[in-house]
């Protein structure tokens, strides 16, 4: 006859290992609902656009919540919880810290940009219309702390409804693969997301089809410190800080610098163009130099330290 105590330890035990078992594995009938919800979402979004006869870039911050839509989906109807995926405050500093990097890394692009032939700095540019900003270094001070504000609450709000489906349920669905794969499969999956607004013009309205190319790379190489980010943060809402201020800054780079060039102006003195892309690759092999932390789904949130 078995005791009660080898009860409670051959359950304790059971319960140990189906945990480790969910958490070595990736689940396909979980993306699969994911990925279902989510494309249907899009192609909503996108028969919305049609119908009311508008340009899908018009209405694309209703289409920026379809990945945290299909996520709430695939959480609120399975086993998993929204504090598991990173729904949480997580660690105060790094979100602290993914804020003031973003900056480094657009200004590193801005710098990037007016190092290339054609492209030149515009330096009476006003990056803020309609909001005065004083002269000289206290102008510069001023931007900074508007692009941090703005960034952190407004932005990261919006932001969120993309980061809750990347760096959220599909990061922590996906971690299994490790650091490196699971930041690839994202920044693809991240990238072709783009494709129906960025075809409607967004950010490459020149190049409509290059510019999905474009965009999936600028997400691919961006992917890992979103990845960082969140492991170290603990949190998802670190990376719709860290979004939502990219967003905010991005818009001075573009207006900072000036080509007559298309190609030069959209595919590489961009934040999503080769610009960005080099900036953010440099720091990734910064972050990698130094060592990536484990990305496994206890170090997205789901157990405390």
């Amino acid at each position: 006859m078995t005791s009660a105590p080898e009860i409670v330890r051959n359950a304790l035990e059971s319960s140990t290992t189906q945990r480790e078992q969910r958490e070595g594995r990736v689940d396909t009938g979980r993306l699969a609902r994911f990925f279902g919800a989510l494309v249907a979402l899009v192609l909503g979004v996108v028969a919305v656009a049609y119908v009311a006869d508008v340009r899908l870039v018009a209405i694309a911050p209703l289409y920026m919540f379809t990945p945290a839509v299909a996520a709430a989906a695939t959480v609120f109807t399975t086993d998993v919880s929204a504090r598991e995926v990173g729904v949480r405050v997580g660690r105060l500093r790094w979100h602290g810290l993914a804020a003031v990097s973003v900056l480094v890394l657009v200004g590193a692009a801005l710098a990037l940009s007016i190092a290339a032939p054609g492209i030149a700095l515009d330096p009476d540019a006003n990056p803020t219309p309609g909001i005065p900003l004083p002269a000289g270094p206290l102008g510069v001070v001023a931007l900074v702390a508007l692009t941090l504000g703005l960034g952190a609450t407004v932005n990261a709000v919006f932001a969120f409804g993309e980061e809750f489906g990347w760096r959220g349920y599909l990061l922590w669905e996906l971690a299994p693969l490790g650091f490196w794969r699971a930041s690839a499969v994202v920044g693809v999956c991240w990238g072709l997301w783009h494709a129906p607004i960025v075809l409607d013009g967004y950010n490459y309205p020149s190049f409509p089809l290059v510019g999905v190319v474009a965009m999936t790379a600028a997400t691919v190489a961006f992917a890992p410190l979103y990845t960082y980010v969140v492991v170290r943060a603990r949190s998802v809402l670190a990376a719709a800080v860290f979004h939502g201020v990219f967003n905010a800054a991005a818009g001075s780079l573009l207006v900072y610098t000036e080509s007559s060039d298309p190609v030069r102006a959209e595919l590489v003195a961009s934040p999503v163009g080769l610009a960005g892309i080099v900036a953010f690759g440099l720091a990734t092999a910064l972050v990698a130099a130094r060592g990536v932390p484990a990305l496994t789904r206890r170090s997205l949130g789901a157990v405390e330290d």
